[in-house]
């Protein structure tokens, strides 16, 4: 595809993050910050609950260095002490609303994350920037099970008048004791409710897939820790409670056979693997899992502008403030991460545990924003395979103007308007042969039609009609001036003798 159409087609984004900035401003004219920064995964073993025979968690990202964190602290401010503040980034993250971050490294000192009292009232940018409602005429991803495989989802979401009151089921908790109905860290609970979170009455932010089914899956400890057993676990237990997309939550590190074996077996079974090419915490020049496999859609975030999130990230330590700080960054410079697609990751708007609103920044929210998307796509056209659901969302996205795949940003940002609206893939033969994305060409949504031309032959038209008739008029009117006058001649002459 052309340099030329790509940039036509982010022109619509480009309109829709200016209405989303215009959102924010009006919701947080200022912007917090602070600093804090936390380790992925650098709870470790000596934060479980269990006994000596617990895992070993915890395996840091190589060539990662701790981002700084933009947003307001949250020691004491009844978050829980959330080890480490996402990064809202571009001034737009609310002083009201704490940071949701991935992991919980304080747990054992200060406990679970608190519930926050205030909700927010207004949509996130991000649901302005991919305007899902558009198409939930079409499917609202009823009929479509996600498992969310990480932290758990808190059970209060799934009752009463929860987010995800009466679509949650509660699958097992790999760690420790209980169903996955407990999540002491909320990152799951977060990414659960942008993915088919309820619309407010009160027009608060609402999932990408408000119909969908959510399938909780606990895969790490209660500081949101995990390594490849665990994880290859619950996308197991994810494929076998028939979720058709497996959001998985939090990265690692290393390849592992047993992880690998998971993502071929959940592939087989239907289910596609939705995962982000790095922690929310940190940059990283390496790829981690289960990203990094074959088969599994890579999401990276994009900020408000557009932009790669982190993408101005330093990997020399301590990590240097890009569009994103570092909180939000999986793009540190040199890194081999493959990226299929983006999705907004910066200062988004999620509930918590407990309820209330908590903002989030980082690669898993978009992960989160691209399963809600792919749950869209389903619940439109459920007979689409693994592979094709995936091509459908690459091939699908707003082209980033660059030479495809873009190291970065992949094919470019998931569009849902234009992923749902496209034709579904028809009998056998297309289930056979999935299109490639290297060379479809993408559907395109027309722009209204630009009635000014119309109006503009229409007014030539016009004049030119009533000029005719005036010319007509005005040679009639001639003719007659002249008879008369030669009538008038006529009578006045003199008789001839």
């Amino acid at each position: 595809m052309s340099t030329g159409r790509g940039r036509v087609r982010r022109a619509r984004p480009a309109a829709a993050v200016a209405c989303g900035l215009a959102a924010l401003a009006a919701l947080a004219p200022d912007a917090a910050s602070g600093a804090g920064a936390s380790g992925f995964l650098a709870a470790g073993a000596g934060l479980l609950a269990a006994g000596p025979a617990a895992p070993a968690v915890g395996n840091a990202v190589p060539g990662a260095s701790p981002g700084a964190a933009a947003g307001a602290a949250v020691g004491g401010s009844g978050s829980g002490g959330g080890g480490g503040g996402a990064a809202a980034g571009a001034g737009t993250q609310a002083a009201e609303f704490p940071p949701m971050a991935q992991t919980l490294s304080d747990v054992r000192q200060n406990g679970c994350r608190k519930p926050v009292a205030r909700a927010a009232d207004r949509p996130s940018w991000s649901q302005v920037f991919l305007r899902p409602e558009a198409v939930w005429p079409l499917s609202r991803g009823a009929g479509v099970t996600v498992a969310v495989i990480g932290s758990g989802v808190d059970a209060g979401a799934g009752s009463g008048t929860g987010a995800l009151a009466g679509r949650l089921t509660l699958g097992p908790r790999l760690h420790g004791d209980g169903d996955a109905g407990r999540d002491c860290v909320g990152h799951g609970t977060a990414l659960a409710t942008l993915v088919a979170g309820r619309r407010p009455a009160d027009g608060g932010p609402s999932g990408v897939a408000p119909a969908a089914k959510v399938l909780a899956v606990a895969a790490t400890d209660d500081a949101g820790s995990t390594n490849a057993d665990l994880l290859a676990r619950g996308i197991r237990a994810a494929a076998d409670g028939g979720a058709r997309i497996g959001l998985v939550a939090a990265p690692i590190a290393e390849a592992a056979p047993a992880l690998a074996d998971a993502v071929g077996y959940a592939t087989a079974k239907g289910m596609l693997l939705v995962a982000p090419v790095g922690p929310d915490n940190q940059a990283v020049n390496a790829p981690v899992y289960p990203a990094g496999y074959p088969g599994v859609l890579a999401v990276a975030a994009i900020g408000s502008d557009g932009a790669p999130a982190g993408a101005g990230v330093s990997d020399s330590g301590g990590g240097s403030a890009g569009s994103a700080g570092g909180a939000a960054a999986a793009l540190g410079p040199g890194r081999t991460s493959r990226v299929d697609v983006t999705a907004p990751g910066e200062g988004l708007l999620a509930a918590g545990p407990g309820g209330g609103t908590f903002t989030a920044s980082g690669p898993s929210y978009a992960a989160a924003l691209v399963a809600g998307t792919a749950a869209l796509v389903l619940g439109r056209s459920p007979s689409l395979t693994v592979e094709q659901l995936a091509d459908r969302l690459r091939s699908t996205a707003y082209r980033p103007g660059t030479a495809l795949p873009d190291p970065a940003v992949g094919w470019g940002a998931v569009d849902p308007v234009t992923a749902v609206g496209a034709p579904a893939a028809a009998g056998p033969a297309a289930a056979g042969a999935p299109t490639s994305a290297a060379t479809a060409e993408p559907v395109v949504v027309p722009p209204p039609p630009d009635g000014r031309p119309v109006r503009l032959a229409s007014a030539v038209t016009g004049v030119s009609l009533g000029g005719a008739a005036l010319l007509g008029l005005a040679a009639a009117a001639a003719r007659v001036g002249r008879r008369r006058a030669a009538g008038r001649a006529g009578a006045a002459a003199p008789t001839a003798e």
